[in-house]
């Protein structure tokens, strides 16, 4: 009779594999967006009016706010799934607690949104989450998100309209998603709330 040893995990799986402090943070982290998003779902609508009214489509520099949670989420957790599970739970919480754009669109949202920043961390096989990684997942989630409001909330809009909404709704991910998540993640590292990861340990390494 032949005795198999158990196999051993790979490295990699190993790194991707979830735990249970993954799960707990990143669904800590999703609540928090989601409180975030739910006081700008009223907080844009007076500057939304302002830029609509200067250059119509230019409303998408405010979108950024609404996206921070899934770059955030994973440049912390740093695991398949991650930016996609945290922006899922932001806009759950969004959408359960109440908004003017009803729950399943909510929920689409932060789904488009999600796949977005977590499209650009698997191109660079969740290995790289530094300042460049977080613009371009912010600059993603935005272009996702541009594009289905596009065709969810301005069918039919013209051609320069669709233009300035994506270029803004793109900048204002870079910026407000993107980078403000790469300075958050850094000031809780400091903290050291994140000692049992890799960013916790890399903020602790600079401090």
């Amino acid at each position: 009779m032949t005795i198999t040893a158990p196999s051993t995990p790979s490295p990699t799986a190993r790194r991707f594999r979830w735990r249970v402090v993954d799960i707990v943070v990143a669904a800590v982290l999703g609540v928090a967006a989601g409180v975030v998003f739910l006081a700008w779902n009223f907080g844009y609508e007076a500057p939304g009016s302002l830029l609509k009214l200067a250059l119509p489509g230019s409303q998408g520099l405010l979108n950024g706010i609404w996206l921070f949670a899934g770059v955030l989420g994973g440049i912390i957790i740093r695991k398949p799934g991650a930016a996609l599970f945290t922006e899922i739970v932001a806009a759950a919480v969004s959408a359960l607690i109440g908004n003017q754009w009803g729950g399943f669109l909510t929920l689409e949202a932060g789904l488009v949104q999600g796949l977005g920043a977590e499209l650009v961390l698997a191109v660079f096989l969740y290995r790289r989450f530094g300042l460049p990684v977080a613009l371009l997942a912010g600059a993603a989630a935005g272009l996702f998100g541009a594009v289905n409001d596009l065709f969810l909330w301005y069918p039919g809009a013209d051609t320069t309209f669709a233009v300035v909404y994506v270029a803004t709704s793109i900048v204002s991910g870079a910026v407000l998603a993107g980078l403000l998540s790469w300075v958050l993640a850094r000031g809780i590292a400091r903290t050291g709330a994140l000692d049992r990861f890799a960013a916790g340990r890399e903020g602790a390494a600079r401090a």
